[in-house]
């Protein structure tokens, strides 16, 4: 697959680059991208939520009326869940969401994912470049001169730039990331992929 190489202005420099179809010309697998996304998403989770059972409700044990003759159902226990500040039934405990994901699953869920934007027109190539500081503004300027400042965008760098980034994270629509801590969930997050020449290398050397 051809594609123009384009500058940090946006603009058509002339020359083209080949995609490796082995990444970018797979048929890609939902159930792996899936898989990947949904071990990313436990991942973030702390599973630290917990609730106060019977066993742990600091309240008396004191039987609280009589067995018999009351007119109602027998009460034990004030702690008893059926009462207002008893103990929780089935309540969330703490506990580990990760899972294990094999690698060659994951590399195929990032190829897919791809292969997926490459597929639909979404993915742009563009020269190495870098900015004179951390300056909103001038990441804006980048954005605009691809039309993607309202759209979600993810742009993958060799390898990490200060400026760049520093100038990218008060947009809430723009994300910057490396091309060897890419990941699956930031890829189909993405409206519009945007590849630094460099980052294209990389990640051809990763996935293959």
């Amino acid at each position: 697959m051809e594609v123009a190489i384009y500058n940090s202005k946006g603009e058509d420099t002339g020359k083209k680059i080949n995609l490796s179809d082995e990444i970018f010309g797979i048929e890609p697998s939902e159930h792996a991208i899936y898989l990947d996304v949904k071990q990313y998403l436990a991942n973030q989770r702390q599973g630290t939520h917990k609730v106060k059972e019977r066993a742990e409700n600091a309240h008396s044990t004191r039987k609280i009326k009589k067995q018999k003759g009351t007119g109602g159902a027998r009460a034990g226990s004030i702690k008893s869940p059926v009462f207002v500040g008893g103990g929780t039934i089935f309540g969330p405990r703490p506990r580990d969401y990760s899972f294990k994901l094999n690698k060659k699953v994951k590399q195929l869920a990032r190829k897919s994912a791809l292969a997926t934007k490459a597929q639909g027109n979404s993915v742009s190539i563009l020269e190495n470049f870098t900015l004179e500081g951390p300056r909103t503004k001038s990441y804006i300027e980048f954005l605009n001169g691809f039309e993607a400042l309202n759209t979600k965008t993810l742009l993958i760098l060799p390898e990490v730039d200060t400026n760049v980034v520093l100038s990218s994270r008060n947009l809430q629509k723009a994300k910057v990331v490396t091309a060897d801590s890419l990941n699956t969930y930031d890829l189909m997050h993405a409206d519009r992929l945007l590849i630094a020449e460099g980052a294209l290398s990389k990640l051809e050397s990763l996935l293959q």
